[in-house]
């Protein structure tokens, strides 16, 4: 048998977070029973600089059950990715397989069985993937499949219909955290470890309290996020997109000059300026995308901390080094 840890990143999730504790500790519970994890596997719930009572209720939940039920405080709101690392890494001090998960549990932690099957027969990733999204909105639906196709097309390597919802065994955590980069995408940095992975399909369910962590521009900052942090095809696309420019200047001049050899000259205002419009925004963007990437560098060499730690509550002395 081995060790679990499930960890869970939260912010903001006091309407659900009791009802996560409980319906989590069930389940680890039964897998207790089956023989499937030790009787020490616990919960790990980090609380990202959360503004409401979420911390406070973690804290209760360990008091309760201090064996089964650690909390992460982080010192401030670093997002949702960073949130995650630091609950992956802090869990793999002490634990030998984790299960990551969101706090409003519309993944089903009923193939959290299936995971660990597929983790004993030697898996070292099993990912979790929505079998449809006859849920989903048809914006969000339509989006999120074009942002796969956008992906793909872009050479980031991704498992559709993934988000992360997923277990990772204790090498792969760790071979994780040799990723030092603080641009996180980690939904394309887990597919580049290499170790054998697994899929387990699921529905997923309705959110039974609070609101979406990711609304519409969050999605999008973590999509962008995404294609820059692993593939500088953009930049390519851009070249590209010169070149076509500059072809279909090239046939313009052409026409111009035949025109004017020809006196079929007319006033040309709204062409020049629609002209003058479209490349000026294509300047813009071309700027801005190869701004987003030497953001990006800017970020990195600074080498600052991901996140800080304010609490660990835990019941191991070993689990703070």
């Amino acid at each position: 048998m081995k060790r679990l840890a499930i960890v869970v990143p939260c912010y903001n999730e006091e309407e659900m977070l009791q009802f996560t504790s409980v319906e989590l500790q069930k389940e680890m519970n039964r897998l207790i029973q089956l023989n499937k994890i030790t009787k020490d596997s616990f919960i790990l719930f980090v609380d990202d600089g959360s503004k409401d009572r979420t911390w406070e209720l973690i804290s209760a939940e360990h008091e309760k059950n201090p064996v089964n039920v650690f909390g992460l405080k982080l010192a401030g709101n670093v997002g949702h990715q960073y949130a995650l690392t630091a609950g992956l890494l802090t869990a793999m001090q002490c634990c030998d397989v984790t299960i990551s998960i969101d706090a409003d549990l519309q993944d089903d932690i009923g193939v959290f069985e299936e995971m660990l099957d597929k983790y004993h027969a030697g898996a070292d990733i099993v990912y979790g993937v929505r079998n449809n999204r006859k849920k989903d909105t048809f914006f969000k639906r339509t989006t999120a499949q074009g942002f796969y196709k956008v992906m793909e097309i872009m050479g980031v390597k991704t498992v559709y219909n993934h988000a992360d919802f997923r277990l990772m065994s204790q090498r792969a955590v760790k071979h994780f955290a040799e990723f030092k980069e603080s641009n996180l995408y980690i939904r394309g940095m887990i597919p580049l470890i290499g170790y054998r992975t697994e899929c387990v399909y699921y529905e997923r369910k309705e959110r039974i309290a609070g609101t979406s962590k990711y609304p519409l521009k969050k999605m999008l900052a973590l999509a962008i996020e995404g294609i820059t942090s692993f593939s500088v095809k953009p930049i390519s696309l851009i070249t590209i997109m010169g070149f076509i420019i500059v072809f279909f200047s090239f046939c313009a001049l052409i026409y111009v000059l035949a025109s004017f050899f020809f006196g079929n000259v007319e006033p040309g205002w709204a062409s020049l300026m629609l002209s003058l419009w479209f490349l000026g925004g294509v300047q813009l963007i071309s700027v801005g995308l190869i701004g987003q990437y030497i953001g990006k560098i800017y970020i990195e060499v600074k080498h600052r901390p991901r996140y800080n730690i304010e609490t660990f509550l835990t019941n191991e002395n070993e689990a703070l080094k």
